[in-house]
């Protein structure tokens, strides 16, 4: 790797185009500059300027090299920036944009962790309806970071993180199931159901087994609400069907519990972590990192 001073005496005599008026801005010896540059085409093997009467020119071996040089220093003002906004003042505002399940089960977890270690950055969480949502909310700046399922990404976003969440029954300790440590889908549907309506990204994969298993579902209750169907889970002994990532709080808390359901066993969504193409701030960074430590925990 090329010396950044000996870049940067590269850079100083492309722009003057003479030896002489470069060692005058960087206040050194137009001898030592020279010095340099001839060690450096020596080492290289071809010239990278062409000494005219009055001025250096670049020759072709100079110009690639230059871009080279000129790239570097973008690169190093760009770390430099984010490094400082890291350096003991992590100030600032982060937001978040999720689907409404994670309210009230990851996300909680990541802000409370995330806020001890950044006391004096302000994190704004936004619940939107749906993934399209999300998505537009990242692409067009007003969200750092979105996060959850199954998201059908344009280019100008990308998967920072991902993790397999499997459908199965949630029912409340009581319940009749409780002890059960896995189900078929017939067991299911004699017990009230809670679903998920026809806008989730969740009653695709419901419909499919349901389907598939020649069972006909008659909800008691269907909602667009994961905070309704955990609920209505916990206090009217029904059933219903998430993944772990819907209940992580609940599940700690020995409200809820998750029983695998063998039909929905290759029915999978995909957690994800998404942010701009672009990337994102440095203490957005940082957020980045604790989400994927909790995603990859909960997984």
């Amino acid at each position: 790797m090329l010396q950044h001073r000996l870049l940067m005496y590269l850079d100083q005599v492309a722009r003057a185009g003479s030896i002489r008026k470069a060692a005058a801005r960087l206040h050194i010896s137009a001898s030592a500059i020279n010095r340099q540059i001839l060690a450096l085409e020596d080492e290289l093997g071809t010239p990278l300027f062409q000494r005219l009467p009055r001025k250096m020119v670049l020759t072709a071996a100079g110009e690639v090299l230059i871009h080279h040089v000129r790239q570097s220093f973008k690169e190093l003002e760009w770390a430099q920036v984010k490094i400082e906004e890291l350096k003991g003042l992590r100030r600032g505002e982060v937001t978040v944009a999720m689907m409404s399940g994670l309210a009230a089960n990851l996300i909680p977890r990541m802000a409370s962790e995330f806020r001890r270690a950044n006391p004096r950055v302000k994190l704004i969480l936004r619940q939107l309806t749906n993934g399209d949502e999300i998505m537009a909310a990242v692409e067009s700046g007003e969200a750092d970071l979105g996060i959850g399922f199954d998201f059908d990404l344009p280019p100008t976003l990308r998967v920072l993180s991902s993790v397999t969440g499997r459908l199965g029954a949630v029912v409340a300790p009581g319940h009749p199931l409780a002890d059960k440590t896995s189900l078929r889908i017939s067991d299911c549907i004699a017990y009230p159901i809670i679903i998920a309506d026809k806008s989730t990204v969740i009653r695709p994969y419901l419909n499919d087994v349901f389907a598939k298993a020649l069972v006909s579902a008659h909800p008691v209750i269907e909602t667009n609400s994961i905070e309704v169907m955990r609920h209505a889970a916990m206090v009217d002994q029904g059933l219903t069907f998430l993944t772990p990532f819907d209940i992580e709080f609940d599940q700690r808390a020995g409200r809820l519990i998750y029983i695998p359901v063998r039909e929905l066993g290759q029915q999978t969504q995909q957690l994800m972590l998404i942010g701009h193409d672009r990337g994102t701030s440095a203490i957005g960074s940082v957020l980045a990192e604790t989400v994927k430590g909790m995603m990859s925990e909960t997984g």
